[in-house]
């Protein structure tokens, strides 16, 4: 994970809105490194997490993924962390799926499917960063690290 290493929330968003935007060919072509890339942003996105904190990021593994082991540790004393616990997973999955079959037809989109989590990854927990009581709606978090206002006031007629 060496050039994963201190990048920003930003810097992470940055990388793989370029992924996402790479032709088909460049991505089949590095493939099973692409997939070791998006797991390796999920590690320094929790990593982010942990370092605000103050806690050391651990080192170990939970189902064989430190990914996983980052995203238990976050969660201790944050209930609400607990909802990005299946983006984690299903960034596991995309890696898997990737490595499993590397020369699909469909290699590609695969690994814009895994950018795509990844980057719901990094929005979630950077808004988290920005508002501690974002959790329940991860799905706003992007307006919230831009600076938008959120209209939470009901339509009327």
């Amino acid at each position: 994970m060496s050039d994963m290493d201190r990048l920003t929330i930003d810097e992470i968003e940055t990388r793989l809105d370029a992924l996402a935007a790479r032709p088909d060919d460049a991505l089949a072509r590095d493939a099973v490194r692409l997939a070791d890339d998006l797991l390796a942003m999920g590690e320094a996105v929790l990593e982010a997490w942990l370092d605000a904190r103050g806690e050391p990021p651990t080192e170990e593994t939970h189902e064989g993924f430190r990914l996983l082991a980052l995203h238990r540790q976050g969660a201790r004393g944050n209930p609400s962390f607990n909802a990005c616990r299946e983006t984690c997973r299903e960034l596991v999955y995309h890696r898997n799926l990737i490595l499993a079959e590397p020369d699909a037809g469909d290699i590609a989109r695969r690994i814009r499917l895994g950018a795509m989590v990844a980057l719901h990854l990094a929005l979630f927990i950077g808004g988290k960063l920005k508002e501690a009581g974002l959790g329940d709606f991860c799905c706003s978090s992007r307006p919230i690290r831009r600076g938008e206002t959120i209209d939470t006031e009901p339509e009327t007629a």
